[in-house]
């Protein structure tokens, strides 16, 4: 959500730079995720001022330039200009050496100090379309002004600068999606009131035309206020009204549906315009239509209704999906001279049902399933209508329609100050209770020595009980204001299991962390294209979000590895490709007899191993350096007598399945290059996704080390020549057999296939280290453990042993 501090300034008197306000909302619990500078023309004219030319005349090296000498006010400077307008007395916009122009068409550039056909130039006398404000590129500005040389061009043309706030808006936080509502928040922090202007100049010109209002649902709509307007001119918003919109990156329409989006950004009430004209019958009608009935809405899509989102209607049908969308037939275009004004509060349940089941998002629907002031329809209406006035004239044509049977009441809550010192862990002080709380619009109705009751505007969606009002309390006071007691700490009756997941989670982070790899966080929430064309996941097994915030985030995942590929294209498109991840995450799966998830830890590798450097050239990640951090992660665990299998299946070109026993503990290989592109990743990546859940079940707790043997390691290597169907898996597993106690580890220096040996087979040379912890060992018995190794690999797989 954007917040404009300029207009916070018209609610509230600001001396605050916008980081302070920043700082100060974000700690108040309104998380502020950036601020932008918004400029009404582009590099808001920054280093261009309002001269005068002084002399001009013919370039003596060029027929088309003219040589002129300037004034901007603290010097006079040359200038060599290519317009056929110049002249001699002409106020111009001059562009000083060293300032940057942002023109209509191509890129940013600088003006600099330059020689032209041999004359020398310091700027440029400047065509509109040059600083970005029009089209015009006929001549150069000549300006009918008695500012004096060297006013900045920005006070001349009027630009607008504006700080934008991007707050970070909790779902729980719907009064504050305004900038009234951020308005209050400020009021309670610096303790100064905010301003609301008054519409007591609001009054009816005549009832020339009255479009009456029938509710069939009072518990879908428990408020709806409406108006006629007559006589207005459709046409382009004023400038400050544009420069509002656009400040947060709303595109101005006209200037009746720019006024509906100014309200609905300013006071968080929406409001909606119909052409009177395209009502059937001239009677609004609020109720639900049948199911299956077509209805075209404004981005010209015709939409099946489900018979339970709720609809504006005419004689006719309907002409909107309330608080959601509005239709085509019903809008105002620019032919529209009467509008029927909406303004109204719906019910947050039936809103977003319907925006669920259209897959609609909109400004107002964000608000209304959130929900909005009830007391603030017809306030919103009448300021909107005052302004159409304003803005595109015409007169109010009708009393306002005010249909609000059962008025939603404040809600009264009684907390005790025993219970506000307990929660927050600092005393305060009831006169900062007192004064927090109405600064909020929470007002005291009653007062004990033990216990206060308040009472809360529905609009405070979010304060509904005693803990609510306290941490209303504990937010303006601020967190950081509440001291950590020397003496915290916590105890337990019960002793703590053996295995400490977090612990283990922690320790085996820190090992990845030193092997080079980066923790990352990524959502559950998925897209459910990726299991669409995955090829490998069911999308029957989404597990569907009912509520959700958007399409794009529709289902739970079903595996890691799509969220872990979006972050390596994201660092992948800022130059970052070599990259080393892991992530800690759970999966989701709907199955037959219910839904299920497993906690898993996956990894990515992509890019180099290391940077290019002098001593070594750069040398790609590969498939060995993925697996060796798998084996490093079960050697740390304490997992043994794993078995490995080839697969050739996605999401993979090629890998190993890992099993332990009969269950399965992973998967990992080179991701297939489409799955890849699916994320939009376009070079090769390795991933290893491995069952949590499992890891931690057949962990020995983190592995001890022990002392240092003072008997001395033995190696010995072979060569074996064996079929290329062989695994070194296999070999592995038969000599740790076969070595028993004595061999402590297996290396491969050199893998050969080639004119050498045979067709269809490979050499593996190995190294193997033996070591007895409680003797030296002697050749005898070296060379029996030896021939024990070398008579099961001739037996077991077949190998040659090469001498």
């Amino acid at each position: 959500m954007k917040i404009s501090i300029n207009r916070l300034k018209d609610y509230i008197k600001l001396e605050q730079s916008p980081e302070e306000i920043a700082d100060l909302l974000t700690g108040s619990g309104l998380e502020v995720e950036g601020i932008e500078l918004f400029e009404s023309i582009k590099g808001g004219l920054e280093g261009i001022v309002i001269g005068e030319v002084i002399t001009c005349e013919k370039h003596p090296n060029a027929d088309k330039l003219s040589k002129t000498t300037v004034d901007i006010g603290d010097q006079i400077v040359p200038i060599v200009c290519g317009a056929p307008n110049v002249a001699k007395g002409q106020k111009v916009v001059v562009a000083k050496e060293g300032c940057t122009l942002y023109p209509i068409s191509g890129d940013p550039f600088e003006i600099k100090k330059a020689k032209i056909r041999g004359e020398v130039s310091q700027g440029m006398i400047c065509a509109e379309d040059e600083i970005g404000i029009g089209e015009s590129h006929a001549g150069i500005m000549v300006l009918d002004t008695d500012l004096s040389n060297g006013t900045p061009a920005a006070e001349y043309f009027k630009v607008v600068r504006d700080h934008v706030l991007e707050i970070g808006l909790t779902p729980n936080r719907a009064d504050a999606a305004s900038h009234l509502g951020v308005a209050r928040d400020l009021k309670a922090l610096l303790q100064k009131e905010i301003c609301l202007s008054s519409v007591e100049d609001f009054q009816v010109d005549n009832k020339a035309l009255q479009i009456p209002v029938e509710v069939e649902s009072a518990e879908d709509c428990p408020r709806y206020a409406g108006l006629t307007i007559s006589n207005i001119k459709v046409g382009p918003s004023p400038e400050w009204l544009q420069n509002y919109l656009k400040a947060l990156d709303l595109e101005p329409i006209n200037n009746i549906v720019d006024i509906t989006n100014f309200i609905l950004h300013d006071l968080g009430q929406p409001l909606h315009a119909f052409d009177a004209d395209k009502i059937n019958g001239k009677k609004i009608i609020v109720k639900k239509l049948p199911k299956n009935t077509p209805f075209i809405t404004l981005d010209e899509k015709e939409r099946k209704l489900s018979g339970e989102e709720l609809m504006i209607c005419d004689e006719k049908g309907g002409l909107c999906i309330a608080g959601i969308f509005g239709g085509k037939g019903s809008g105002v275009s620019d032919e529209t001279t009467s509008i029927f004004l909406e303004s109204a509060y719906f019910s947050p349940d039936v809103i977003r049902k319907g925006s669920q089941f259209h897959g609609l998002k909109t400004d107002a629907s964000f608000r209304f399933e959130r929900g909005t002031d009830p007391n603030m329809p017809v306030y919103a209406l009448k300021k909107a209508a005052m302004l159409i006035k304003e803005i595109a004239g015409g007169q109010i044509t009708s009393d306002i329609i005010d249909l609000y049977p059962n008025p939603v009441q404040d809600f009264e809550i009684e907390v005790s100050y025993a219970h506000i010192h307990r929660l927050i862990g600092k005393e305060i002080s009831k006169e900062e209770i007192k004064t927090t709380l109405e600064n909020l619009d929470i007002r005291f109705i009653g007062e004990t020595e033990k216990n206060i009751t308040v009472s809360v505007k529905p609009y405070r969606v979010d304060v509904t009980r005693e803990a609510d009002v306290i941490e209303e309390i504990l937010r303006i006071h601020g967190f950081d204001n509440v001291p950590l007691s020397e003496n915290l700490n916590s105890d337990y009756l019960a002793e703590h299991p053996a295995k400490d997941f977090n612990k283990l989670q922690y320790k085996l982070s820190e090992v990845l962390s030193g092997l080079g790899y980066f923790e990352i966080i990524t959502n559950s929430l998925t897209k459910p294209v990726y299991s669409e064309k995955s090829g490998f996941l069911n999308p029957e097994n989404n597990v569907e979000i009912l509520n959700k915030l958007s399409e794009e985030l529709g289902v739970m995942r079903q595996t890691m590895l799509f969220s872990g590929l979006e972050v390596l294209a994201h660092n992948i498109n800022r130059r970052q490709k070599d990259l080393k991840l892991f992530e800690f995450g759970t999966t989701y799966t709907k199955e037959a007899e219910g839904y299920s998830e497993e906690k898993k830890l996956a990894l990515f590798l992509t890019g180099d191993k290391a940077a290019e450097s002098w001593l070594e050239p750069s040398k790609s990640l590969a498939f060995p350096d993925l697996y060796a951090t798998v084996e490093l992660i079960c050697e740390k665990l304490g997992i043994e007598n794993s078995e490995v299998e080839i697969i050739h299946d996605a999401p993979f070109d090629y890998g190993l399945k890992i099993m332990l026993g009969t269950k399965e503990l992973g998967k990992v290989g080179l991701v297939n290059e489409k799955l890849c592109k699916l994320a939009e990743v376009k070079q090769e990546v390795f991933y290893a996704e491995l069952s949590w859940d499992l890891l931690i079940k057949k962990s020995k707790g983190l592995k001890k080390y022990s002392e240092i043997s003072k008997f001395p390691e033995v190696r010995r290597d072979l060569s074996l020549v064996i079929d290329k169907e062989v695994s070194f898996d296999q070999i592995r597993k038969t000599a740790l057999k076969a070595g028993g106690k004595l061999l402590q580890r297996i290396g491969v220096f050199d893998v050969y296939q080639g004119e050498k040996i045979e067709a269809g087979k490979k050499a593996y040379a190995l190294s193997f280290y033996l070591q007895d912890k409680e003797q030296t060992l002697t050749d005898k018995i070296i060379d029996k453990t030896m021939n024990r190794l070398i008579v099961s690999f001739e037996n077991e797989v077949g190998a040659f042993i090469r001498k």
